[in-house]
């Protein structure tokens, strides 16, 4: 836990205030203790992955709430739309890849479309994501912290496409799904090597697999 909160600007603050709580249960082991059961570490814990992953700040700029990572990928999106590792996309026309990430409105009055985040951008917002470990027809796998107090896999269900179904009334709503370009831009992109073709002359000894037709 703590190496999440150390992956986040805020971390030391939530660190100070859980350590304080541990001293609190030495000192009365009767007394209830909650350790770590705030502030809520979901969005620290996706920090610490990218950054365990070498991604950047300027990439993926880590913080204690969603909101505000998005809004950064968001931002970044817009200003660099070719080069950008992470472009938000429509989350009912688009079919989540590994790597990708998940996002959904955890408010009471979700927002129907991560465009409409620009009109609050800054603002906290209680938001959640997820990183997707696989995916294909039928369903989507993605991993979050602080999901039943835990990281944990959860498995999403999707149409025959892979592209993500709406989530029950009265929870999440689906917000976005963030494609993760990380390795796949250049100069990271791979590149295919033209195969080079055996020059032969008339007559000659022939490729192995290939054959030659009598005339």
């Amino acid at each position: 836990m703590l190496a999440y909160w150390r992956a986040t600007e805020e971390g030391e603050a939530a660190i100070a205030r859980n350590r304080a709580r541990y001293a609190n249960a030495l000192a009365d082991p009767g007394a209830p203790a909650s350790l770590w059961s705030e502030p809520a570490w979901s969005a620290a814990f996706i920090s610490y992955v990218m950054r365990g992953a070498g991604v950047d700040r300027r990439e993926f700029p880590p913080s204690a709430a969603h909101a505000f990572y998005i809004d950064g990928m968001m931002a970044d999106a817009r200003d660099f739309p070719a080069t950008a590792p992470f472009l938000p996309r429509d989350w009912t026309g688009y079919a989540p890849q590994p790597g990708d990430l998940l996002c959904a409105d955890r408010s009471r009055r979700p927002l129907a479309h991560w465009q409409a985040r620009w009109a609050e951008i800054g603002q906290f917002r209680p938001m959640h994501c997820d990183i997707v470990v696989a995916a294909g027809p039928g369903v989507v796998e993605a991993v979050g912290g602080n999901v039943a107090d835990a990281v944990t896999l959860s498995r999403f269900p999707a149409d025959a496409a892979g592209r993500l179904l709406p989530r029950a009334a009265g929870g999440p709503a689906w917000f976005a799904v963030f494609e993760n370009r990380l390795g796949r831009l250049p100069p990271w992109q791979p590149q295919m090597q033209p195969m080079a073709q055996p020059q032969m002359q008339p007559g000659g000894p022939l490729p192995p697999g290939t054959w030659r037709n009598a005339s």
